[in-house]
């Protein structure tokens, strides 16, 4: 940790994935924005989130294997550089249609870039620095949370909405050099150069099927898409079964602490996506924000992560992660009910401050220790790999959400600007996200081994209840 070698992967990490997580917040604030300027629908505005989610979820495991195989600092490398030149386009887009498909490519840049960048600390600290790092990496991460929405504000509020992708390119360049000049090269040195080709193609199609049933749903395209997805799901896990050098090795999964953290991943992920998208709609449709003060609402949250979250990560290397990864979720879930609150009118101190401190305090608890979690309980040469599929669990998890909360709270059309309709859909959307989380929270305390991040990979429970060899 105390190295200038160290100091700059983490660096380098931080602003890869900085980048990638900005455009996820950044782009809810400007939805409003966007829909009227680009004369969108309400199904429109979910693609411009769920396009990149989609390429994202379905590549980020090839991603993974990529990194593993060809060099984690390479992968991130052409990542990054994937997603500023995607990000111009989004930032010319004349239509929602090709705002929709440079959003697509924007993710195949973030699922060559995200899992790189945990993959390089994990494969460059050693074992007693990896929680902290991931701690430190984690709050820096945060700071992009913390700024993006107020700066993306003020950028469509007082500029353009165009802006929030057009500055990334610049800051693609300073992660770049950083990378290329400090960082050190990582690989599994028994991987081999096999595309699983088909692999990627089915778990594309399975999301991307059941992603289009969900935000289409009603007509007959909609039960082909729902085919689609379940014929490619099934066919993918046959594929990988088979497969000489799958993207994603189903052993992994017979460790009960990664699964049960991938579990609890997709249920708290897709709550927080969910959450997200509605609550900045709420907060302009029906509150009468405007894109800088919707953008500026989370900030308590994220300075919390800033300034606690490599405290949580030691925290969870003292005590064992199953008390934070099953508190944390819980605290979110009273945050979550707290913005119940929110209204017509609300006042920021008393209706919505609490629930955004709230959920912020339980979402820095259960950060840090999940991803520590994941990557401990995946052998060191499956690095890349554990950390694609936590990343394409989080990302389908926010996908399926933001994609079905709307057909399931009942929202449609243009609803999303009429503060009546909204407004009722914005309650019942906050209930079903708090269950969610809350239900992600139980299943970590009756699963996750307690002593993980002390074990490491060698010595962690498996599904049958046994202690294995990792």
């Amino acid at each position: 940790m105390g190295t200038g070698s160290g100091r700059a992967v983490i660096a380098a990490a931080a602003l890869g994935s900085g980048i990638a997580f900005l455009d996820g917040t950044v782009v809810n604030v400007a939805l409003r924005t966007i829909g009227n300027d680009l004369d969108a629908s309400l199904s429109q505005l979910q693609w411009i989130t769920n396009g990149y989610l989609l390429s994202l979820a379905s590549l980020i495991l090839l991603g993974g294997s990529l990194g593993d195989r060809f060099g984690r600092r390479r992968i991130f490398v052409i990542g990054t550089t994937w997603f500023a030149l995607a990000s111009l386009l989004c930032g010319v887009a004349p239509n929602p249609e090709v705002l929709i498909a440079a959003r697509v490519l924007q993710g195949i840049g973030g699922a060559l870039l995200t899992p790189g960048s945990l993959a390089m600390i994990q494969g460059a600290f050693v074992h007693d620095d990896r929680a902290p790092a991931i701690g430190a990496w984690t709050g820096l991460t945060s700071l992009s949370a913390a700024i993006g929405p107020f700066v993306g504000g003020a950028l469509i509020e007082y500029a353009d909405w165009r802006w929030i992708f057009l500055v990334n390119p610049p800051l693609a360049a300073v992660t770049v050099f950083i990378a290329v000049k400090w960082v050190p090269e990582t690989r599994d040195e028994h991987a081999s150069s096999h595309f699983d080709v088909m692999g990627a193609v089915l778990a594309a199609a399975a999301l991307g099927g059941t992603t289009y049933a969900l935000i289409e749903w009603g007509g007959i395209s909609a039960w082909v898409a729902v085919a689609v997805g379940a014929l490619s799901a099934v066919g993918f896990l046959a594929v990988e079964s088979r497969e000489r050098e799958p993207m994603l090795v189903l052993s992994i999964f017979r460790n009960l602490t990664f699964s049960a953290a991938n579990v609890m991943t997709l249920l708290v992920y897709g709550a927080l996506g969910a959450m997200s998208f509605f609550v900045t709609i709420q907060l302009q449709t029906v509150s009468g924000y405007g894109a800088l003060a919707a953008g500026a609402a989370f900030i308590p949250s994220t300075l919390l992560m800033i300034g606690f979250a490599s405290h949580a990560g030691r925290l969870s290397m003292r005590i064992g992660p199953r008390i934070p990864l099953t508190f944390g979720p819980l605290i979110m879930a009273v945050g979550v009910l707290l913005f119940l609150r929110i209204g017509a009118d609300p006042s920021y101190v008393l209706d919505v401050l609490p629930g955004v401190v709230v959920f912020g305090a339980g979402l820095t608890l259960m950060v840090a220790p999940l991803t520590a979690t994941v990557l401990a309980a995946a052998p060191d040469e499956h690095a890349g790999i554990a950390s694609g599929v936590n990343n394409a669990v989080a990302r389908a998890g926010s996908l399926l959400a933001v994609a079905a909360l709307p057909v399931v709270v009942g929202l449609s059309g243009d609803e999303y600007a009429e503060p009546a309709a909204f407004n009722d859909a914005f309650r019942m959307a906050m209930m079903i996200c708090a269950a969610l989380l809350a239900v992600g929270g139980v299943i970590c305390w009756f699963t996750i081994h307690p002593h993980v991040l002390e074990q490491g990979e060698s010595d962690t429970e498996d599904l049958d209840g046994t202690v294995g060899a990792g």
